[in-house]
């Protein structure tokens, strides 16, 4: 039961605080705190460890295994042109699914308490902290429970020597989102691509959060509508 209200204690482990907002969840998590010091998830010192994540230890974990995969379908006699293909093809898919999954899951509307702390556990708080860089990236544990069953599916659309390399592709697409995701919070635009990028993205948080959900590009917000106004992002 929601406690009419109820306010949030920034000062305790958050997660099985913010289901008890109700209705006024969404407002709430979409009022970021510019801090890079790491809210407390949970009262529990291990629970708590097992949601903090350095950046690096994306491609230290992932890159070996997409590696692995690719080798793979060259040992099941692919070609090697072929198996570039796949490659790409598993990046370029990667992307379609990095928005839907953006658009879609981790901007779900919720008002029931376990559908707040569910949405505030997967992504809710990276929009309240924003510049927490612990919780960034996707801990290795989380990857792998959503990675499996996309591989089963992988594995029975698609051929043992084209299955690998397609899946390959998509977990460097992976590396590749999670890198730029940390990347466009906390790196220093280099040229005028990044940058465009990185305001891109930072407006998607602090202006329009019902738009821009591409990470690594905005091709698909121009595909599916839901590219900004250029007033939005140009910062008029």
């Amino acid at each position: 039961m929601v406690a009419k209200g109820f306010t949030v204690d920034l000062n305790e482990p958050l997660v099985f605080q913010v289901g008890h907002l109700g209705e006024a969840y969404d407002e709430w998590v979409h009022q970021p705190i510019v801090s890079k010091e790491a809210p407390r998830f949970f009262a529990n010192d291990l629970a708590e460890l097992l949601t903090l994540t350095k950046w690096w230890v994306i491609p230290l974990v992932w890159l070996p295994v997409a590696t692995s995969l690719v080798s793979l379908s060259i040992h099941r006699g692919l070609s090697q042109q072929l198996v570039l293909l796949n490659v790409i093809c598993g990046i370029f898919l990667w992307s379609l699914f990095e928005y839907i999954f953006h658009r879609f899951v981790f901007h779900m509307k919720t008002t029931t308490y376990w559908g707040n702390t569910l949405h505030y556990f997967i992504h809710g708080f990276h929009h309240k902290h924003p510049m927490d860089s612990l919780r960034l990236v996707f801990p290795p544990a989380l990857t792998a429970i959503i990675a499996i069953p996309i591989w089963s599916l992988v594995k029975l659309l698609s051929t043992p020597s084209v299955a690998p390399a397609l899946f390959g592709g998509g977990l460097l697409g992976y590396v590749l989102y999670d890198l730029t995701h940390y990347y466009l919070h906390h790196g220093r635009a280099y040229n005028q691509s990044t940058q465009k990028l990185k305001k891109y993205h930072l407006d998607h948080h602090f202006k329009v959060q019902n738009m821009g959900f591409g990470v690594t590009s905005t091709f698909w917000d121009r595909i599916f509508g839901t590219f900004p106004v250029k007033k939005v992002t140009s910062g008029n």
